[in-house]
């Protein structure tokens, strides 16, 4: 039934200057799911990860995210929902705390800052200039701001880029949490197909603007028992996908 799921993609196409970039793609999250989209780099991922923002709009099919139309109803689809799409902009002269504070002001809510900050492992760092942040501290914002409004979907584009091993692991524990204590919908696109691994429920593999499967996690074990990264080149080299 609709009501099960957060995400529901039917046939979405999306074309410019007449070449066909995202092409019939179908996709169907379930609510308190992780769903990992893996993809090559220029595959598609972040232009799906926008369509169903309501940021661009399909050349055909359809995207419903809690069964709102992703055109139609693009700003309660904001409020419900929290990104980190391509690299997170912020106000570099402004510290994280003060960046948050104007995300609020501008979704017209309210959010507890010094919670969540604390939650993505940033609450020593909350009174530095953003222009003083790594990559890694500046993916952690972007999480943060994604997590601030308490959205119920979250969809992160690359969220552990730049992060060293002992960040990973952090994200990865917090992803779970979010999942499991939270009821959050989390769909995540990543390189690191072993990360994938250990929190994704379903996958699905871009290929060339097209989802070319979309399968439990659990059934790709089965058949590649040495796991995902088998599985993702296994059907990336032109091999049977899974059967």
């Amino acid at each position: 039934m609709k009501n099960e799921y957060a995400v529901l993609v039917d046939n979405l196409t999306k074309t410019f200057s007449g070449s066909e970039v995202i092409k019939g793609c179908n996709m169907t999250i379930p609510k308190g799911s992780i769903y990992g989209l893996l993809g090559a780099n220029g595959s598609g991922k972040t232009t799906i990860f926008k369509l169903l923002m309501g940021l661009l709009t399909p050349t055909l099919g359809s995207a419903e995210i809690f069964g709102l139309d992703s055109v139609l109803c693009r700003s309660e689809i904001l409020k419900r929902t929290g990104s980190i799409i391509e690299v997170p902009v912020f106000y570099d002269h402004l510290s994280a705390r003060e960046n948050l504070e104007i995300h609020l002001s501008y979704m017209g809510t309210s959010g507890d800052i010094e919670s969540t900050l604390e939650l993505v492992g940033l609450k020593a760092s909350n009174n530095q200039p953003v222009s003083k942040f790594s990559l890694g501290m500046r993916q952690r914002l972007g999480i943060a701001r994604a997590l601030i409004h308490e959205p119920e979907l979250l969809i992160l584009d690359e969220p552990i880029n730049g992060l060293d091993p002992m960040g990973i692991r952090e994200m990865r524990e917090l992803f779970l949490y979010l999942k499991n204590e939270r009821g959050k919908t989390i769909l995540i696109s990543s390189h690191i197909l072993n990360e994938m691994e250990h929190i994704a429920d379903q996958v699905a593999v871009l290929v060339d603007g097209k989802i070319v499967e979309e399968v439990a996690l659990a059934k790709v074990k089965e058949q590649f028992p040495t796991g995902l990264e088998e599985y993702f080149f296994n059907i990336m080299t032109g091999g049977a996908k899974y059967a």
